[in-house]
């Protein structure tokens, strides 16, 4: 019996040590390790093994030891071209034992299906690292940013900031997109997506961005939380996002690799180029682009082009004719005055909703505001902060405002107990907006400041605030906890009993008794 076929029999069959093997045998313990090693990976069973002639074992477990035919020759009669056995792979549905079937009904003297699949794993060692891994054509995006920065100067200032560079890598091909942005925030992070979409020429299956939060708000015992603009971004192209496991490197291997080679081959071209704006430095990295791209990888023999023209492209999903605009959530409180607050303007919503907390999707251009996920208003963004956009439709009809709670009647009433001053100025602040409804809100938190500072110090300072037309709550606030309202009512502050009646502070009348003696004595 052939040697390596007894030292497998005595290790599985009779569960020997690698030493009582050597004894036995002959065969040395190195040696015996290597055929249970090589056994282990042939993932095959030890009857068939058993069954082997002594060629065929011998090219099995000594795949580089020369038959009585030339090396050369054998292996162009029968091994398949492995770069076009990694091709197919990529292929949804397709098997490594389908693709042997195909190969063993065109030569049937080809080995059996283990020592194919171990030389096909001997073959996915010689290629580049992010190349072993099979990933499907068209299937995933993957996406990280550069660590190194390119310096941008500012021409007017000399200000120098630093330009982020995203980079995506396909991971059938390895095709892959740069570009740069002025920032990691997630509007950025998402433009960088648009232009990526667009030099793809389609959209892939899935998204693999790393773990950053433009992309995640968190990622914890495997569930994830993506930014809403981003997940907003994905629906609009029809894609899912999976992000890479936290701490998990071999997820995102395939962009990782790209960025060291981009930094390479692109970024360090770049070293001793001065830019003054971002699209300068995007205009030579496309130069660059192009030829990093157009690179004939040794082990494949085809570029990343080649690769991407014949399997990503293909398989890619259409693009959507409208690139996808850029959105913010936000969640608010339908206020007394049915108006939403975004970035200090007023928006408005149908009165009924009064009190309902509503969410806003908006962008540069236009808002729209929901409930319970019907939309219920529609605006144009406002291009002026503190201005208000009320619809006719929204607001009550004026004979309903008597059974509201709250109306400019109610609110008037309430300044005049306070004092005239407290009155004028709740008026100004009702005339001074698009509509009165919209100076509740701030004339009810005025006036209950005369719960908290009391009601002569409202008095004087809603006297000083008329008079020098200041309508904002916090303005009016800080000046009652300052009491600056004194320094513009300087008699107010003269008869200050607090302030003048001190037992050290002994006032003008004194200073002219002093004088009127002086005056005295000298006559």
């Amino acid at each position: 019996m052939s040697k390596i076929k007894e030292v497998l029999r005595l290790k599985y069959l009779n569960q020997l040590s690698n030493r009582q093997i050597q004894s036995l045998t002959g065969v040395s313990r190195n040696s015996v390790a290597n055929y249970l090693h090589s056994f282990v990976e042939l993932e095959t069973s030890l009857e068939d093994v058993l069954e082997l002639q002594e060629s065929d074992l011998e090219q099995l477990f000594h795949p580089n030891k020369p038959t009585p035919q030339s090396k050369q020759t054998l292996l162009a009669l029968i091994h398949p071209d492995w770069k076009s056995v990694r091709e197919e792979l990529t292929k949804k549905g397709m098997t490594r034992a389908l693709l042997y079937e195909e190969f063993k009904s065109a030569q049937p003297d080809l080995y059996s299906y283990s020592q194919f699949n171990r030389y096909y794993a001997k073959f996915l060692k010689s290629v580049n690292p992010s190349m072993r891994q099979v990933h499907y054509a068209g299937d995933k995006l993957f996406i990280d940013y550069s660590g190194l920065t390119i310096p941008i100067v500012n021409q007017r200032t000399g200000e120098i900031s630093k330009a982020q560079i995203f980079v995506c890598v396909l991971g059938a091909s390895g095709y892959t997109f740069v570009h740069a942005t002025s920032s990691q925030s997630t509007k950025d992070f998402i433009s960088a997506h648009v232009f990526a979409f667009r030099f793809y020429g389609g959209v892939p299956n899935i998204l693999v961005p790393d773990n950053l939060k433009a992309a995640v708000i968190s990622h914890k015992k495997g569930v994830v939380k993506l930014n809403e603009s981003y997940a907003d971004m994905a629906r609009h192209y029809g894609v899912a996002v999976e992000p890479a496991r936290p701490y998990k490197p071999q997820d995102k291997s395939k962009v990782e690799l790209g960025v060291k080679a981009i930094q390479r081959w692109i970024l360090m071209k770049l070293r001793h180029f001065t830019f003054f704006s971002v699209d300068e430095l995007n205009q030579q990295i496309n130069l660059l682009l192009d030829g990093y791209n157009n690179k004939v990888l040794h082990r494949l023999g085809k570029s990343r082009t080649e690769l991407f023209e014949q399997l990503d492209k293909p398989t890619l999903h259409p693009l959507r004719s409208n690139n996808y605009i850029y959105k913010e959530f936000k969640t608010a409180t339908v206020g007394m005055d049915y108006h939403v607050e975004l970035h200090g303007s007023g928006y408005s919503v149908p009165y009924q909703y009064l009190g309902k907390k509503v969410d806003l999707t908006y962008s540069s251009t236009a808002l729209s505001i929901s409930y319970a996920g019907e939309v219920i208003a529609h605006h144009p963004r406002l291009s002026q902060p503190y201005h208000d956009a009320t619809l006719q439709e929204h607001m009550p009809r004026e004979h309903e405002y008597q059974y509201e709670k709250w109306n400019p009647r109610r609110i008037l009433n309430w300044a005049n107990s306070i004092g005239a001053h407290t009155t004028a100025l709740m008026q100004s602040i009702m005339d001074s907006r698009s509509h009165q409804v919209r100076g509740y809100k701030s004339c009810m938190a005025i006036l209950s400041f005369s719960k908290t500072y009391g009601i002569p110090a409202l008095e004087m300072a809603a006297a000083v605030a008329h008079e020098l037309s200041i309508h904002k709550v916090a303005s009016i606030e800080s000046m009652l906890k300052t009491k600056s309202y004194l320094l513009h009512n300087p008699q107010t502050s003269a008869n200050n009993t607090f302030v003048n009646k001190h037992e050290n502070i002994r006032g003008s009348t004194y200073y002219a008794q002093i004088n009127n003696q002086k005056e005295g004595e000298t006559i």
